[in-house]
Order: C-alpha cells, then structure tokens, then sequence
C-alpha cells in the first residue's frame, strides 16, 4: 500500500526504497518485464518523485506529521484483500488529499478573496450563524413571556467537580496521557512549514514523532513544541530516519516533571483491539479519538511528493480511529494507555473541502508498531542516525502477487546479490522468487521490505523462495546499513 504525507500526492512508491536508474519505473497495474524497477535491501529510497528502476529490498524508512494525504495515481487499482500489494489506496503522511498520508505537517490554507462562489458560501455562512444569532434570542424572549412557573434543577458546581472517571475509561486514558504530548511546529529557513505531533519519550526531554514531522527543520529551521498547558519549549533535531519515517527531538531547557509515555507491546495487539488517538489535526492541538484495531502487518509505503524526499515503508496496524493532517508522530494507544503505534498516515478520497486542498479521515488510518518505532528512537538517540536491517540482494519492484524476485541486474550497476552477504552466504541467486519471510507471505519486493525492516540486524530469519519451479527454505541471519544515505 502506498501513502503519501498531509497534503501532498504520492507518487507512486514501490515496497522497497527505490535506486534511480537510468529507465522508468514500471505502471503500478501492470506486469512488469524482465527489466521492471528493482529495489536494493541495503539502500534507501530515491529522493526524486519517480520511481527508479531499481531499489534496494532492504529495510526502509517510514513517515509523518500533519495528518493529510497523498493523490493516488491514476489508475490505482481499488481496495485489494489483506495482505496484497498494494493497497487500494497510496496512504498520506496525515495529509489531506487522495491516498494515504503519512502525518505530514498541516499548513493552514492561505486565505482566499470572497469572490465568485467562495464568496457566496461565506456570505451564506454569515446569514447562517446571524439568522440563529436571532433565533436564540427569540426563542429566549418567547420562552420568557410564556414562562409558565415550571422549575428545573441543576447540578450543583460543588456537584459538577466531584465527577470521577473511572480507570480504563476513554475520558481517563486522555487525562493522563494528553499532558504527555506536544503540538510541533517545524519551520524552514525559508519560512515554510507545518504542524504535527510527538510524545514525550523519557525524562531527558526527549520527544518522539515522524520524520515528515520535522523534515522542514532539518537544516537549520526552526523546531518548538507546544504543551496542552500553554509551555511552549524551543527542540533540536537528535536524528530521523527517513526510511523508518521516525524522528526524535530534544527540548531545550526541558522541565525537571516530565511524565513519558507508557510503551506497550505492538506485537500482542489483536485486531478489534480500542484505539485511541491524541494529535493535532488540522492544527487543533490535543484532539483526542477513538477507534479499533482494523487490521494488522498492512504493508505501506508511503512518500510526502517532495522531490528531495525517500519513500517509507512499514507493516501497519491499521486503525479506524479518525486520524488527519496534524496527527502525523501523535500516539496511537491502547484501553489502557500504553503507546501501541505512532499515527504516520492515512488513506483518503478527493481533495478536501473548505478550500484547504487536504481531504480527512476516511476510517483507514496507519501507524508504525511501537516495537519498531522503539528501536528506531533508542538508535537515533545513542548514534544519531539509523540502522536498517537488510538481506543483501536487489529485487523487482514490480507489483504482482507472487513474491518478490531478486533481479539479474543490480542497482547503479551493482551485483544483484551482494558479494558475501546474508543472501549470497543463504544460497540465493538471482530469479529466485521470496514467498515467504518466516510465517509472512510476501507477495512482492515491497513488502519484503517492510517485513524485513520489522526486524533488527543480526536477527535470524527464515527465507522461502522458488528457484526452476521448486520451493526451497533457508535461514539467514541478517545484515545492517548505517544511515540514510
């Protein structure tokens, strides 16, 4: 499935971070020949817009920040089954717009003059709220003149502040965590930029939220988060992974009574699982809402159509919880409040309304497993960069159902299997065909990449894959790449 962050169209990005080559990459709805886009494993996604011909099938980075999302291409094929690649839909970074949106940051839309039909709707709207402007003041001057001595008893303020929520409840779960998330503001040097979310990580002052999130920042802008209590703090940028699409910011003069965020097991959530989802969408800071765990392991790629940007790839939890433009890098919690993912894009429909050009939730929200999200944070924070678990072995991109094949050219020229690597060391060459990567079935390169960047280098996993017409397994133990680069 592809994404794309708030606001902007995604282009079509494969499963695995695309090489630019020297030839387009194939239609995502037809077959793709011999010579079809292949993906690197080691390598990170391509920063142009198009689709390289060759990528690498390593692990890849993720994204988001103000909820939005991405025009589909034309053509995407509609909702396909579980599992399948793609998905319907190119998710977004939190962005408004067709596809999924990975929580990029929301921009509030430049207003527009009231001219032509813009500005009749305004003028209507005005009408609208004068005329029941009116009609509350008549009603209330009619229901005065024909008071009839009726009495009506309310509760009491002493009564009001004794309410209680009891534990486990929503009301409960968003008293404690809300004051444990932020509201970003990610700002260029040339002004530009936009919102989304983050939570506090640990009691150093460290905040964790989406690479698209902060991405505006990066050289040399300027980054500052929010606090439901009014505290705005200024952040540096302590290291981001754009194919993990995750991002850790420190505050500057962090305060000494920081409560982080309680982490859980993404790993043990079941589909039908409560949701609930705090961030700011649209830039209405502490949102909170509601929703299940819709499905799981949903393979998404996801991109925020900046030339300089790489695509991102994850194995999703899936949530109806409303997320939109703004909730990109806000939490995704469980009944009890523990962190389970963080909301980084969303499938949409059409442009939105209201002249914004950034359409909302549509029910199908995506996050990146907490498990994952974990690893990437605590790497970024020891090293200041990511680390990508990769096979070694570069593989078609293109997007059928019958596994992700490893490619008789590599990337840039490179072999398509790379010289003592866990793939060459495993035995496979190049046309054999992955099926399966431990209990996973794979059914193209992209989401072996998701699945393998699910993992951590050095972790053995086991490989099924067809050669001539037979099935064979093997295990590897698996490589690791520094960077993004």
């Amino acid at each position: 499935m592809s994404t794309e962050n708030e606001g902007n169209a995604v282009p079509p990005a494969p499963s695995v971070p695309p090489v630019p080559v020297a030839s387009p990459a194939a239609s995502p709805q037809g077959p793709v020949p011999d010579g079809a886009p292949t993906a690197q494993l080691p390598p990170v996604p391509p920063g142009t817009p198009g689709a390289p011909e060759h990528g690498t099938a390593q692990a890849a980075p993720a994204h988001e920040s103000p909820v939005g999302g991405h025009q589909p291409p034309a053509g995407y094929p509609g909702p396909a089954p579980e599992g399948s690649w793609p998905p319907p839909a190119a998710p977004a970074y939190g962005d408004a717009g067709s596809g999924t949106v990975w929580g990029a940051s929301y921009q509030q839309p430049a207003p527009k003059p009231r001219n032509g039909r813009g500005g009749l709707v305004a003028a209507v709207l005005v009408a609208a709220l004068v005329a029941g402007g009116l009609g509350g003041g008549l009603g209330y001057t009619l229901a005065k003149d024909n008071d009839n001595g009726s009495t009506t008893v309310s509760a009491s303020d002493s009564s009001a502040s004794q309410v209680r929520r009891a534990p486990g409840t929503i009301a409960n779960v968003a008293a404690r965590a809300l004051p444990s998330t932020v509201t970003i503001e990610a700002e260029s040097t040339s002004g530009e930029g936009g919102t989304g979310t983050g939570f506090v990580f640990d009691k150093q002052g460290h905040i964790v939220t989406n690479n698209h999130v902060v991405a505006d920042a990066v050289d040399g802008g300027k980054l500052t988060a929010t606090f439901p209590n009014g505290k705005k703090y200024d952040a540096e940028i302590v290291g981001h992974a754009q194919g993990y699409d995750v991002a850790v910011i420190k505050l500057k003069n962090a305060p000494s009574d920081l409560n982080p965020l309680t982490l859980g097991d993404s790993d043990k959530v079941a589909v039908g699982d409560e949701t609930i989802a705090i961030g700011a969408p649209f830039g209405l800071s502490n949102t909170v809402t509601t929703g299940i765990i819709s499905a799981k392991n949903r393979p998404v790629a996801s991109s925020d159509g900046n030339s300089s940007s790489k695509a991102s790839y994850m194995s999703a939890l899936q949530t109806d919880a409303s997320i939109n433009p703004g909730n990109s890098g806000g939490p995704l919690l469980d009944a009890s409040g523990s962190v389970i993912g963080i909301n980084s894009a969303i499938q949409s429909t059409g442009s939105g309304g209201f002249g914004s050009g950034q359409s909302g939730s549509i029910g199908l929200g995506f996050a990146i497993p907490i498990n994952q999200a974990k690893y990437v944070a605590q790497q970024l924070i020891k090293n200041g960069k990511p680390v990508y678990a990769k096979i070694g072995a570069s593989v078609s991109l293109e997007e059928s159902t019958n596994g992700a094949k490893i490619t008789d050219q590599g990337a840039s020229g490179a072999a398509p299997v790379e010289s003592g690597g866990p793939a060459d060391k495993a035995g496979l060459k190049p046309g054999d065909v992955i099926t399966k990567l431990d209990d996973n079935v794979i059914d193209s390169g992209p989401t072996l990449i998701g699945e393998i960047w699910t993992h951590k280098p050095g972790d053995k996993v086991t490989i099924t894959y067809t050669r001539g017409g037979q099935e064979h397994t093997v295990d590897l133990t698996l490589g690791s790449r520094a960077g993004d680069s």
